[in-house]
């Protein structure tokens, strides 16, 4: 309790006697004085009721004292206000020489309610001050009178006693005002602020110190709190005050806030107090006034509010980050469905990939026996209509197994820089032919557009799958709107889609007045099998194929549709900074064999066999082996090969893609042509070829395989031929003096991890009239310089992986005649570079001068 209470050392050092008891009339608090004048200790009054340890004799049922307390305690706990009770006689034991003497003694008392924060009483402050001198001298002085109006005493007796008694009354006034003095210096020296208040007028009688320098020591006493703190005024204190007058009730105010004017012109201060307003009831039970206490509790008050704010600010971040564990959890259970999806979809990809190998092995021993079949049936019209529908079934099985394929994203595809506005251009002529003249075909194409990296014969399958889509959608009659434009996918539309990258793609949409889908159609529609046409007019793989198609590019794919309003699909395809590539040219017109010496590697028999008895017709010298092994001992044999013709899966322990390695270091002009009905990882990677593979799918046509083979065997011979002219050239050059190059049109690789600036390289190049292949790393440049020849390397020095530095030296040791820029944020210091003679060091940042600068200084170099 004490450390609850206000003034606790004010309340222990007092020479009144003083206690608390709470609401049920029990101790909580008793200072040395009240134990000294009751013969008390505490021990023995801690927690027990008033009344039956004080009065000593509660069971005496004259005991006035014990009714006099409990009616004034009833009357304080009622009424909430102070009672006072005048004389309450009372016996104290004392310890005496002789023993123990109980002597009868007198108190006046005062009872105090302490409030709790609701206005009820918690405690009661007992003060209370010895009057048994006063009460005996009133009873001498009672006595005289009596003896002398009966004539006992004399007069010369009656004086003396009241001059004795008057003595002890004088004696007993020196006390009490001893005992004024020690409560003024008490008041004086309490820590809050206490004043009181006279009147409906609330005039000042009395402050002491803590409150005058709370209000500013501002002379107050005698004036109106109107007059003395006018800034009060309207804060709603002075009717608060009149409140307690009217009701006589007690009022508690916890961390209000008072806005107080020190000076005239000091600035108004805000204060939080703590304070009690307790009406001052005279005898007759009037209020004249109020008694005021309060505490400054400002500093407290702001230690709250910034506690209150750093709580806040713990809870929001503890919110933080309970949203960051919800949103952490989404992605969790997100991931695990795309885990599962991925799953999914690599048990499917591996399933159709078994199934395909050998299904379109099977469809190739059927498919090349029915080619040679028809050279012998030529004339009989019966037998060539029937090798007809059945080469017809081999497409058709051929196509769905592509279909699969490119659904579980293992289709091998070959991807090449393409402008999509172009080839749909190129398409336009089939499209109206495959769709009919009842529907009207639209195509805008964007200006400015950007290439992208597809695969274009996969692409133009796309396309013209989703047309013929919606030639059924809008029952053959309606409108086909194809739209080639620029677009870009922000990080905004990446969170939503967690599938895609944000970043720049061209994007391609597809566009028809048919029925539309319904929202639960839309969810399924790139479902393998899932198709809403009647059974036997539809696979249900065309959009799953597409879906397949896209996300193997690395782009997204979209579907927007309304029942009645017809659909919409988008794709995006990423963009690409490279220049077009060249259309590869068609070898069209009669098939074409030839006599050069081709080594067939294939590890089924069947297979095997018909391969060798389609290339012997075609008029080409076949050697043949079952496996990687037996084709490399061949090769080793120093017999000429002009090319190798192997399957892509192959037993043993050496892989086909190790066997093309091995055979064009012992023959480097040597083509390689790969055949598989399913690739796995051993030459496509990313769902890409690799760089410089040729790849004929299976099952094939006679004329496919004819015409491949001499577009390879073409080019084989054209660039021996190249290298033959250009080692002349050499030679020539070499018996003259070399002279400066002139500014000429180069091939530049240019190879920058960071996007905004390989961008911008690759648009200045562009400006300078150069040819430019522009890649993100190192190790997509070397596979660049091993299926092209460039005249410029324009590196960055950091690159990921390898550095700039080491794809410098690599490229020169393989061709000497290459010509490096390094780019480098380090100036013009760049370590390593000392063996490379002749390399341009270009400084970040550049703009176009340096680099038209550099190109000048690198091309007036001659070659190595």
């Amino acid at each position: 309790m004490a450390d609850t209470l206000d003034y606790s050392r004010l309340f222990a050092s007092s020479p009144n006697p003083y206690m608390v008891l709470d609401r049920g009339l029990r101790y909580v608090a008793a200072n040395e004085a009240y134990l000294l004048v009751t013969a008390s200790r505490w021990e023995d009054l801690a927690g027990r009721r008033i009344l039956e340890v004080f009065p000593h004799d509660p069971a005496d049922p004259g005991n006035v004292s014990a009714r006099m307390l409990l009616d004034s305690f009833q009357r304080v706990l009622s009424r909430r206000v102070p009672d006072t009770l005048a004389l309450i006689p009372y016996r104290v034991p004392l310890q005496t020489p002789e023993g123990v003497v109980i002597q009868e003694r007198y108190w006046s008392a005062t009872h105090t309610p302490l409030l709790d924060e609701r206005g009820e009483v918690a405690f009661i402050l007992q003060h209370t001050v010895d009057v048994t001198e006063v009460q005996q001298l009133k009873r001498d002085a009672r006595a005289a009178r009596l003896a002398r109006d009966e004539g006992h005493p004399s007069e010369e007796q009656v004086q003396a006693g009241i001059l004795r008694r008057a003595r002890d009354v004088q004696e007993a006034n020196r006390t009490l005002d001893e005992e004024r003095r020690h409560l003024r210096r008490l008041f004086e020296q309490a820590p809050g602020m206490v004043a009181i208040l006279r009147g409906r007028d609330l005039v000042f009688e009395l402050t002491n110190p803590a409150y005058d320098q709370g209000i500013g020591f501002r002379d107050v006493l005698g004036k109106r709190v109107q007059d003395a703190l006018p800034e009060v005024v309207g804060q709603g204190f002075v009717e608060l005050m009149h409140r307690v007058m009217d009701t006589g009730e007690a009022y508690i105010g916890r961390g209000v806030l008072v806005r107080l004017q020190r000076a005239p012109d000091a600035p108004v201060k805000e204060l939080y107090l703590d304070f009690v307003y307790q009406p001052i009831v005279a005898p007759d039970g009037n209020v004249i006034g109020v008694f005021m206490q309060g505490n400054d509790i400002t500093e407290q008050k702001r230690v709250e509010q910034e506690l209150r704010r750093y709580q806040e600010h713990l809870e929001e971040l503890v919110r933080e980050r309970t949203r960051a564990l919800e949103e952490s959890e989404a992605e969790r259970r997100q991931a695990e469905t795309a885990l599962r999806q991925s799953q999914k979809m690599e048990a499917v990809g591996k399933l159709t990939g078994g199934v395909a190998h050998d299904f379109n092995n099977l469809l190739q021993v059927i498919s090349g026996n029915l080619q040679l079949l028809q050279r012998e049936v030529v004339g009989n019209e019966r037998g060539q209509r029937r090798l007809h529908l059945a080469i017809g079934a081999v497409d058709r099985g051929a196509k769905l197994a592509a279909q699969l394929l490119a659904f579980a994203r293992r289709q091998p595809l070959e991807p090449t820089v393409i402008n999509l506005g172009r080839l749909v251009r190129g398409m336009d002529e089939m499209l109206r032919r495959t769709l009919g003249e009842s529907i009207e075909v639209e195509t805008v194409i964007s200006g400015g557009l950007w290439n992208t990296f597809a695969d274009a014969n996969q692409l133009e399958n796309v396309i013209l799958n989703l047309a013929i889509n919606a030639r059924d959608a809008m029952a053959g009659s309606g409108k086909l709107t194809i739209e080639v434009i620029n677009a870009a996918l922000d990080d905004h539309y990446a969170q939503a889609h967690p599938e895609v990258v944000a970043g720049q793609y061209v994007l391609v949409a597809i566009s028809d007045t048919g029925s539309g889908m319904p929202p639960e159609v839309m969810e399924r529609a790139f479902e393998p099998f899932f198709t809403t046409k009647p059974e036997g007019q539809g696979t249900g793989l065309g959009l799953s194929m597409v879906y397949g198609f896209v996300k193997q590019t690395g782009g997204h794919v979209k579907i927007y549709s309304e029942l009645g309003n017809g659909t919409t699909l988008k794709i995006y395809l990423p963009r690409a900074f490279q220049a077009e590539t060249a259309t590869a040219e068609v070898v069209t017109g009669p098939v074409e064999g030839g006599s050069e010496t081709l080594l067939v590697v294939e590890d089924d028999a069947e297979v095997r066999a018909t391969a060798v008895e389609l290339l012997s017709e075609l008029g080409y010298r076949v050697l043949k082996a079952q496996d990687g092994q037996s084709a490399l001992a061949i090769l080793q044999s120093g017999v000429a090969v002009d090319l190798l013709f192997t399957d892509v899966v192959m037993p043993g322990p050496v892989r086909s893609p190790e066997l093309a390695r091995q055979a064009k270091a012992l023959l480097p002009e040597l083509e390689v042509l790969f055949t598989s009905g399913y690739t796995e990882n051993a030459i496509v990677h990313g769902g890409r070829l690799d760089p410089g593979v040729n790849l004929l799918g299976k099952p094939y046509r006679r004329e496919d395989l004819a015409r491949k083979l001499r577009q390879l065997l073409n080019q084989r011979a054209q660039r021996i031929a190249r290298k033959e002219q250009q080692a002349q050239r050499q030679r020539a050059r070499a018996e003259r003096e070399p002279a400066p190059l002139k500014k000429e049109r180069l091939h530049v690789l240019l190879v920058e991890d960071d996007e905004d600036i390989r961008t911008s390289a690759y648009e200045l190049l562009g400006i300078l009239g150069h040819d430019v292949l522009a890649v993100s790393s190192a190790e997509e440049a070397r596979s660049a310089l091993m299926v092209d020849e460039f005249d410029v390397l324009f590196t960055d020095v950091s690159l990921p992986g390898m550095s700039g530095v080491e794809l410098a030296r690599e490229a020169v040791r393989r061709r000497p005649g290459l010509r490096v820029i390094v780019a480098s944020g380090y100036g013009n210091a760049t370590e390593g570079l000392d063996q490379l003679k002749g390399v341009v060091v270009l400084p970040k940042p550049y703009a176009l001068p340096q680099i038209e600068r550099a190109m000048t200084q690198v091309a007036a170099r001659p070659e190595r």
